[in-house]
């Protein structure tokens, strides 16, 4: 298991966009939100006691800032979080080789919104003995 820690920064604009904007040269999106404009970036693999050090997030400010007037951050400082994931990025999906009855479904990294009613599909027809939607192999426990 590693660690991927995002960042995202709210900005208040006197001008808002209507759609997101991804700015893939740069690395970044921004996002209109309930909460202002979001400025977020990739993600780095840290360890555990590893300090927070935005560099991405500075970088997109001032590259989206070249773009548009981003206004006042709405916060004080940037927000950071960090997502379970595995070396190779893909989530774990399946029985526990050693414990009979136990399940595995995890490290969905920053994706596990948008890949879990997925997986979760996946998970509950490899439970009940079904056919799986998609071939399931890469998600296997114990892969390597």
């Amino acid at each position: 298991m590693v660690r991927k820690r995002g960042y995202h920064r709210h900005w208040r604009p006197a001008r808002t966009l209507e759609l997101p904007l991804l700015d893939a040269q740069n690395g970044y999106v921004l996002a209109p939100m309930a909460a202002g404009l979001r400025l977020t970036t990739g993600a780095e693999l840290a360890g555990p006691e590893a300090a927070t050090g935005p560099v991405q997030l500075a970088r997109a400010e001032a590259e989206a800032g070249g773009l548009l007037d981003l206004g006042a951050p709405r916060e004080n400082a940037p927000w950071s979080g960090i997502r379970p994931c595995l070396p190779d990025m893909l989530p774990v999906i399946g029985a526990a080789p050693r414990h009979p009855g136990l399940w595995f479904h995890f490290g969905h990294g920053h994706q596990g919104f948008t890949l879990g009613p997925a997986s979760g599909r996946l998970l509950a027809e490899a439970m009940s003995g079904e056919t799986p939607m998609v071939e399931a192999a890469a998600f296997r426990p114990g892969r390597r």
